[in-house]
């Protein structure tokens, strides 16, 4: 959210929305708008940047030049996905060990770029 002009958090739970405003007070950030219905339909053209986290084990999307970055913490079924073609990696973290033991010993976490293009 670091210099971005408007952000717009998208997650069909309502406690995420929570989350979200709880982290960005910890980290002394103005919350976001936060909307709790399915944003996928809209115009991605509305959006200079989409992050994506679980959103992939639905469908791919047409993002009209929109770039779009999405976060996985090496599950399996993302491991197997079809989508897998579509994506370029960007970066790779180490998780915590806090983390791992509470994400099933999952050890990292990645970031990718959706180029459906590909």
């Amino acid at each position: 959210m670091c210099g971005a002009a408007h952000v717009v958090a998208n997650d069909i739970d309502p406690m995420a929305a929570v989350a979200t405003h709880m982290n960005s007070e910890l980290n002394g950030l103005q919350p976001p708008v936060c909307l709790t219905h399915n944003i996928m339909g809209s115009p991605p053209a509305a959006f200079h940047l989409i992050l994506l986290g679980d959103i992939w084990l639905n469908r791919c999307m047409e993002t009209h030049g929109t770039k779009v970055l999405i976060g996985d913490p090496g599950r399996a079924q993302f491991e197997e996905h079809a989508i897998r073609r579509l994506l370029r990696p960007l970066a790779q973290f180490e998780l915590p060990d806090s983390v791992r033991e509470e994400n099933y010993g999952l050890s990292c976490s990645g970031v990718w770029s959706y180029t459906p293009e590909l």
